[in-house]
């Protein structure tokens, strides 16, 4: 079994700045792909970043140049650093995983683990 949990979320003042931290516990074998959503209210859930196990990172259009995605790969964690937030940037953050997790005896499977959100809101 895969936890993934999010934390940093909270209240920020446009052109201000927050980091989000992603960790996955539990029977992990491997971790590929770490990546970060968001669902504002009323919207629909989109990419914003995502990093590989080698560290290759993709952006969404919106946050190129004031979000960063890290990861350690030694503590299981993902960050995503927020800079120069947007009041447009207000949303619920998810961080999702693709696991290859140990699911018995001698077997194993990939599959993505869904954090259950932190709240990121920007305003003034």
């Amino acid at each position: 079994q895969v936890h993934v949990v999010e934390s940093g979320g909270g209240l920020a003042q446009p052109g201000g700045s927050l980091t989000l931290s992603c960790v996955a516990t539990g029977s992990i074998y491997a971790i590929y792909d770490m990546n970060w959503y968001r669902q504002a209210p009323e919207g629909q859930r989109d990419m914003v970043a995502s990093i590989s196990d080698t560290g290759s990172t993709i952006y969404a259009d919106s946050v190129k140049g004031r979000f960063t995605i890290s990861r350690d790969n030694a503590k299981n964690t993902v960050y995503l650093q927020m800079n120069s937030l947007k009041p447009e940037d207000t949303a619920v953050y998810s961080c999702a995983a693709d696991v290859n997790a140990y699911t018995g005896y001698n077997s194993r499977a990939v599959s993505r683990y869904w954090g259950q959100g932190t709240q990121v809101t920007v305003s003034s």
